[in-house]
């Protein structure tokens, strides 16, 4: 399928996380969070481990201790992903963490304490190569801050912002991203339109707190798509009250709808009608399951009449169009007949030569 895509997408300084660049040129990344006692190791790693085979670029674990510190050293070793640890207030706590591995720390610098503190823990970081993310949060404005506005207000989270960046700056400390989130779109979207003129830096999207899985993720399509139909936005993370792998899977329909990323089946289908000539929620639901281990991207069109249906099989690398009878489209001409009873098999079947054909002469064409 040819995309017009008219995304430009603002430029910004590229940091590392681990081996996943962030910012610049780079796919915009996919990012979730662990659930789990992160001093419980195996379940973590068990986490972490779903996550990875979700296709997360990176996952952040909370460090909330210095038993916490030790047992993310014990994960550390037994997970590919790079993790970010969030760490708030406890600069030893990001001392120890450093030395153990991390890959990017989520720590504003504003609430360490003393400069002496901050000086250290920095060139500890930049000592590693380590960047860090400075995360403003609605919700935990600063005291001041909460004086000087009533509400908190997307002027209030930048203000935040520009004081952690700040103190960054003087270290002369740059590898670094912004997050500026709020449970609010329009606070959410206004904060991060503000900042993007102001920092060369990359930005971490999320809408927090959004809310249960289905409420959440029209929030965060809402308003991530807004910030990167925009250009802004270089990593995202959906917060959702769900399973964290369901964020990952939700953050690439996000970036895929948008033609920023394409991974795995992009799945075309129809609402379904009375013309259906077979049962599409049911196919496409089997199918989406029996297929989610594929991460190559592959358009498929399921389609129950013969209305709409030709015309999406023609666009896409495998589609099925109902009728009597059911004609399987590869590649955009039709290929064969299929009946109701053995419909799923099929496509799956046609689908995974389509990867295997692809993986074999090294590329998509």
């Amino acid at each position: 399928m040819h995309h017009v895509s008219s995304i430009v997408r603002r430029k910004s300084r590229q940091i590392m996380v681990g081996n996943v660049p962030v910012g610049g040129d780079a796919p915009i990344s996919v990012q979730s969070m662990t659930n789990t006692e992160t001093t419980d190791v195996a379940a973590t790693v068990a986490q972490i481990r779903a996550l990875e085979n979700a296709g997360a670029d990176i996952v952040r674990v909370s460090v909330p201790s210095m038993e916490a510190a030790e047992a993310f050293g014990q994960i550390r070793k037994q997970v590919n992903v790079p993790l970010v640890s969030d760490i708030h207030f406890d600069y030893k706590i990001a001392l120890r963490v450093l030395e153990l591995g991390v890959d990017c720390l989520r720590i504003n610098p504003g609430n360490i304490g003393k400069a002496d503190r901050v000086r250290t823990l920095v060139d500890a970081a930049r000592d590693k190569n380590v960047p860090i993310r400075i995360g403003v949060n609605a919700g935990s404005l600063e005291k001041e801050l909460q004086k000087k506005y009533p509400e908190p207000c997307a002027e209030a989270m930048v203000e935040s912002a520009l004081k952690h960046i700040d103190i960054l700056d003087k270290l002369n400390f740059h590898d670094f991203k912004v997050s500026l989130k709020a449970s609010e779109i329009f606070m959410t979207v206004a904060a991060y339109r503000q900042l993007a003129g102001q920092i060369e830096q990359p930005l971490h999207l999320g809408i927090t707190e959004a809310g249960g899985f289905r409420s959440g993720t029209v929030k965060s399509a809402i308003g991530l798509g807004m910030l990167l139909a925009d250009g802004i936005g270089d990593t995202i993370r959906v917060s959702l009250a769900a399973d964290p792998v369901q964020e990952i899977k939700v953050g690439f329909d996000i970036l895929k709808s948008l033609h920023l990323r394409s991974k795995g089946v992009n799945m075309i289908a129809c609402p379904s009608c009375s013309r259906q000539n077979f049962d599409v929620i049911a196919t496409v639901n089997e199918l989406e399951q029996r297929l989610e281990d594929i991460l190559e991207p592959i358009d498929v069109a399921v389609i129950g009449c013969v209305v709409n249906g030709p015309g999406e099989a023609k666009e896409v690398d495998i589609g099925l169009t109902g009728g009597q009878p059911n004609l399987l489209y590869k590649c955009g001409v039709p290929d064969h007949k299929v009946d109701n009873a053995n419909l799923v098999d099929e496509l799956e079947k046609n689908i995974r030569a389509e990867v295997a054909r692809r993986r074999e002469s090294g590329g998509n064409n």
